[in-house]
């Protein structure tokens, strides 16, 4: 059965909110250079990982999740069927065409796409959560969680354009041989449905150069290793800063 989503033109360009206006939090008698003690506190960042069906996304998400501390992961709402070994509300919130549908209307969702016949959305009030500065029970500020968005290229590029300050990386397979090998080895999809898939990855692969940083998953922990390097580097790199007044809209 088709879904029941018909993507509305005034819906699918209007932009959400932005879930936090500013970078951080300084911390200071004046937040000023030789005025006393200063201490940033930071946001966390929206890292979108991306890339073709079967490269691997899954795989190194979850190892550099146990990598990396004070970094979650998105759960992602889906009308596709479960897979063998998923777990509702940790691999995807799994729902029927018609729920779906009622949260695009509802204006629930960061970015969605439709990919080989099944929607896929990412829910932003959550994640919006988890990026705040935050005080813990003595009222110290925290910093925000950075939050890996593990999603498609389609939902990647509307991401890329609503929210400019998230972290954008492409996971590329070794070689186009060696995505068909692996779409084929997980055995959870007919040859029709591989073909579909196959065809979509060429058109993503073209199109990585719209990303910030490239990753080639030819071996997993090679492939976690620089993904981590990636994460640690953008906590440290200074963001735009803006003068008095001025908005200071990230995401």
């Amino acid at each position: 059965m088709n879904p029941r989503v018909t993507p509305n033109k005034s819906l699918s360009a209007k932009k959400d909110p932005p879930p936090e206006t500013a970078s951080s939090v300084r911390i200071g008698r004046d937040a000023g250079f030789g005025t006393g003690p200063v201490k940033r506190v930071p946001k966390g960042n929206l890292i979108v990982i991306t890339g073709p069906s079967g490269v691997g996304k899954g795989t190194v998400v979850q190892k550099l999740l146990e990598e990396v501390p004070r970094l979650t992961k998105s759960v992602s709402v889906t009308t596709r069927a479960m897979r063998p070994g998923e777990k509702e509300g940790v691999d995807y919130t799994f729902v029927t065409d018609e729920k779906f549908a009622e949260m695009l209307e509802n204006g629930a969702f960061m970015e969605w796409a439709e990919y080989s016949g099944n929607f896929y959305g990412t829910p932003h009030t959550w994640v919006e959560e988890q990026l705040r500065v935050k005080k813990n029970e003595d009222g110290v500020d925290m910093p925000g969680k950075d939050v890996i968005l593990e999603i498609e290229v389609d939902g990647a590029k509307q991401i890329r354009d609503r929210f400019s300050q998230a972290v954008l990386i492409f996971l590329s397979p070794p070689s186009f041989d060696e995505l068909k090998s692996r779409l084929k080895g997980r055995g959870t999809e007919s040859a029709a449905k591989i073909q579909l898939r196959l065809h979509k990855a060429r058109q993503e692969m073209r199109e990585r150069g719209l990303f910030h940083y490239e990753v080639v998953n030819d071996n997993v922990d090679e492939a976690v290793k620089n993904l981590l390097h990636v994460v640690y580097a953008e906590r440290c790199r200074i963001r735009e800063t803006k003068a008095p007044g001025a908005s200071n809209e990230h995401y």
